[in-house]
C-alpha cells in the first residue's frame, strides 16, 4: 500500500473514533495502531503518525494526557509531600491537558491512580483528617 494511502487510512480511522468527542482513549489508540501495523507500518512510525495527525486535527490522545500528568505528579512528589492544594492543582492540570474532555471526577481518579503508582508515600495529611483517604473513598478507589 502506498504511503499516502496508509496515511489517509489512518486519518480516516482517527476521525471516525474522535468524531464525537475529539478524544482518543487508550482502547481507540490501540485499535488505530493495530490497523497501522496490519497495513504494514511499524509500531514507532505508526505512533508518530498518530500523534502528528491528532496534533494537526486538534484531537487529544489519552496517552499524552497520562504522560503529562504523571510527570507533574512525579515533580510534585520530588519537591515536597503532596498536600490537598497541590492535589487540586494536579487535577486542574489534568483537566486542562485533556482539553476539557475529562470531568472533574475522571481527572481526580486519574491523579489518584498516578499518585498510587508514583507517590503514595509522599502524601501530606492533616493532624485530624486524611484528605487523601477521603478523596479515594469518595471516588471508589480504595
Amino acid at each position: 500500500m502506498p504511503a499516502d494511502d496508509v496515511t489517509q487510512r489512518l486519518v480516516n480511522e482517527i476521525r471516525l473514533r474522535a468524531y464525537d468527542d475529539h478524544y482518543i482513549d487508550r482502547t481507540e489508540e490501540r485499535e488505530i495502531l493495530q490497523i497501522a501495523v496490519a497495513v504494514g507500518v511499524e509500531l514507532d512510525p505508526a505512533r508518530q503518525t498518530l500523534a502528528r495527525i491528532c496534533a494537526d486535527q486538534g484531537y487529544v490522545l489519552e496517552s499524552d494526557v497520562v504522560a503529562s500528568v504523571r510527570a507533574a505528579v512525579e515533580a510534585a512528589a520530588r519537591e515536597k509531600k503532596i498536600d490537598k492544594t497541590t492535589f487540586e492543582g494536579l487535577v486542574d492540570k489534568a483537566k486542562f491537558v485533556a482539553g476539557g474532555k475529562k470531568t472533574d471526577r475522571e481527572a481526580r481518579k486519574l491523579v489518584i491512580a498516578l499518585m498510587e503508582e508514583t507517590a503514595a508515600a509522599r502524601v501530606k495529611t492533616g493532624w485530624f483528617s486524611d484528605w487523601y483517604a477521603t478523596a479515594k473513598k469518595e471516588l471508589g478507589v480504595v
